[in-house]
């Protein structure tokens, strides 16, 4: 590996080492020691955000698009190194990593592209009305402005496209926002590397210092401290349902609450319509198997149950699936902490009432190995924890008596980051009564696809009901997750000397 790690956070424009140290758990290869981040470090971070926003703040979008650029550039640059030090410490194959790093870029290249063309600013404007009665009307000019330094937590499952200049980085840095990052203890080589590429573009494009820090993880009082920080306006996190609520918890509480946008679980729910299972169940059964255990089964996306009729039909997608699953090898998972989880969840499964083994394995240490069980709707809709995510290869099969009881699995479903459709022409009448139901259930509803890929484009829709979000409203994929960082602003009769440069 070219790149020598040094271990230490990057704070305001500085190199800083701490005197505490935590070292990596790479799931291959040499671990090494870093720096464990400390309130002071939160401290000088965020306040250097603050001074760095009275300039990048009101910077020109050309100017926050050339940096963008860089930053993909400088990434892209240093791509073997991430890619070595990112598949040690997260086991992830060297194609995934490629892959990933790949969206990373891209998706910073599509904000450039973004800001560039202004459509995201909004702008509106309502021209005095001196002369209106009963009572005149003032010049009104509307605009979207950026709303200070964000605070954004790196992911366990996407080392860079939900990292340290992962999507929320890259739609607030895009939105003007300055960005400090508290990285993930999974993988803080491959976040060194990443904002050693950062702080190049930086320097390349002129930016102020504390456009971007990073703060290394090993602490949880650091992520605490970061959201209560009286200067951090707004918190991007991709993590655990219990992790997420937390911090969502101490924004809240704030003296001046804050919007805490997560990303928190989903079991990403598909209901297969007779026909398709009639027609198609081999192929279904296939692609549910290579969606579930894709990527050892972390990902957000990952559809851990299939809604079908009890049947004949689904006997047959039942043993279809297994044969599949059972060729699927052992997997290594991100974290030890993460595999732990995994076969906590299976147990859980497994002894839940009205649940049937199906496919049995074992995994121990980092391991994964799929499982897959069998229960029918009634238990289901009597069993809340039967719909709680498991991370990692674990799916249910849920048999129900009638299209009317499906449709009752689907009104009682939580919030859902993805739910999706497999039907068949004729099945669209009876689907039509699902979307209704499902629209208020999920951010992004597919037909005769497989959720585990999310495009990177205007489109799309990364977020839905809590607990898959915290801000129903919201997407954290995509353009449109620029809007988080953003508000609008009025300016009534102001000078147009005084107005913000997009405005004019």
């Amino acid at each position: 590996m070219a790149f020598m790690l040094h271990g230490k956070h990057l704070i305001a424009g500085q190199w800083v080492e701490s005197d505490q140290k935590f070292a990596s758990s790479p799931a291959f290869g040499e671990a090494h020691s870093f720096s464990k981040g400390g309130l002071a470090d939160v401290d000088v971070a965020v306040e250097a955000a603050e001074q760095a926003f009275l300039e990048y703040g009101y910077s020109s979008r050309e100017v926050r698009a050339e940096f963008l650029n860089a930053i993909a550039d400088e990434i892209d640059a240093r791509g073997d190194d991430i890619t070595a030090i990112g598949c040690s410490e997260t086991g992830l194959p060297e194609a995934r990593l490629i892959g990933e790093r790949g969206r990373t870029c891209g998706q910073l290249r599509l904000f450039a592209e973004h800001i560039l063309q202004g459509d995201y600013l909004d702008k509106r404007h309502d021209s005095a009305l001196p002369e209106r009665q009963p009572l005149p009307r003032a010049d009104l000019k509307l605009i979207q402005r950026p709303i200070g330094p964000i605070a954004v937590f790196g992911a366990s499952n996407f080392p860079l496209a939900f990292s340290t200049a992962g999507g929320d980085t890259a739609a607030a840095l895009a939105a003007g926002c300055p960005v400090v990052v508290k990285g993930h203890s999974a993988h803080p080589g491959t976040g060194e590397i990443v904002a050693e590429a950062i702080y190049a573009a930086i320097q390349k494009c002129g930016m102020p210092a504390g456009v971007f820090s990073l703060i290394q993880g090993g602490n949880r009082d650091v992520g605490s401290a970061l959201v209560q920080h009286p200067l951090i306006k707004a918190v991007g996190f991709t993590g655990s349902l219990a992790g997420g609520r937390a911090l969502f918890d101490l924004c809240a509480s704030r003296p001046e609450p804050i919007p805490f946008f997560g990303e928190l679980g989903s079991v990403n729910p598909m209901f297969l319509f007779p026909d398709a299972v009639s027609n198609r169940g081999e192929e279904l059964a296939k692609g549910w198997a290579g969606s579930l255990t894709m990527g050892a089964g972390q990902f957000c996306t990952n559809p851990g149950v299939a809604v079908l009729l009890a049947g004949e039909d689904a006997d047959l997608f039942v043993s279809n699936t297994i044969e599949s699953l059972s060729s699927v090898p052992s997997q290594t998972m991100l974290t030890d902490g993460i595999a732990e989880a995994y076969r906590a969840g299976q147990k859980r499964i497994a002894a839940a009432s009205g649940v049937r083994e199906v496919l049995v394995t074992s995994c121990d240490s980092r391991n994964a190995t799929p499982y897959l069980y069998t229960t029918t709707a009634k238990d289901w809709l009597l069993n809340g924890s039967l719909a709680e995510e498991v991370f990692g290869p674990l799916g249910v099969v849920v048999l129900a008596a009638s299209l009317e009881e499906m449709q009752q699995v689907a009104q009682n479903l939580e919030g859902q980051l993805t739910c999706t459709l497999h039907i068949e022409e004729s099945d669209i009448n009876d689907a039509k009564r699902f979307i209704p139901v499902l629209e208020r259930k999920a951010g992004r509803i597919l037909a005769n696809a497989f959720p585990t890929g999310v495009e990177v484009c205007d489109s799309m829709v990364h977020g839905g009901p809590y607990p898959a979000s915290t801000n129903f409203g919201a997407t954290s994929v995509g353009t449109m997750s620029i809007r988080r960082f953003l508000r609008p602003v009025c300016y009534q009769d102001i000078p147009v000397s005084l107005l913000p440069a997009d405005l004019v």
